[in-house]
């Protein structure tokens, strides 16, 4: 584990630089969330292209991505990503962050990048008054458990994720014109 003394000034170890990824960044995010794919089990679920990222960060509307560079053999390497998107709570009548994926390539993990991450995430939740930082994380992944609750974190086990998507997000589409009472 790095010291203070070994972190740069955005909180990264040493060697190792986050930064804000721009619509340029489009294809190593898609590369990125690929490899998150496959190390989740579900390569083929990741179809998202390089340009639809650089669409989506230039639209912007609350989506955001960090990027972690270090120095390699070959110059600037990208080791990793956060990628993150607003909520909104009512409970609490304010935004929040929802981080849809945080990656560290395996090469670099071990490093502090994750923990990095978070604490530039947490400084983004800070400064734009955001009232929760939340994310999910799969149930056979403790190693990130473990790591998450060293951060303070905790699961939220009362809550069941629900999802509807393909057909039966497509049936709740109206059929015909809108009708109103």
């Amino acid at each position: 584990m790095s010291t203070t003394e070994d972190r740069t000034s955005t909180g990264a170890p040493a060697g190792a630089r986050l930064r804000e990824a721009t619509p340029a960044d489009g294809e190593v995010i898609a590369q990125l969330v690929r490899e998150l794919a496959e190390y989740e089990r579900e390569p083929q679920a990741a179809t998202a292209t390089g340009d639809d990222f650089a669409r989506t960060l230039q639209e912007g509307g609350g989506v955001g991505c960090l990027l972690a560079e270090v120095d390699g053999p070959a110059g600037v390497e990208v080791a990793g990503m956060a990628l993150w998107y607003t909520t909104f709570s009512t409970w609490q009548g304010r935004r929040g962050m929802w981080l849809e994926d945080l990656y560290v390539r395996p090469r670099h993990r071990r490093r502090g990048i994750a923990r990095a991450f978070f604490g530039r995430l947490g400084e983004l939740c800070a400064e734009r008054g955001y009232g929760r930082l939340e994310w999910w994380v799969l149930d056979w992944n403790t190693p990130a458990q473990d790591f998450y609750r060293t951060l303070g974190a905790r699961p939220e086990d009362e809550w069941t994720v629900w999802r509807l998507d393909g057909a039966g997000l497509a049936a709740l589409a109206p059929q015909g014109p809108a009708t109103g009472s």
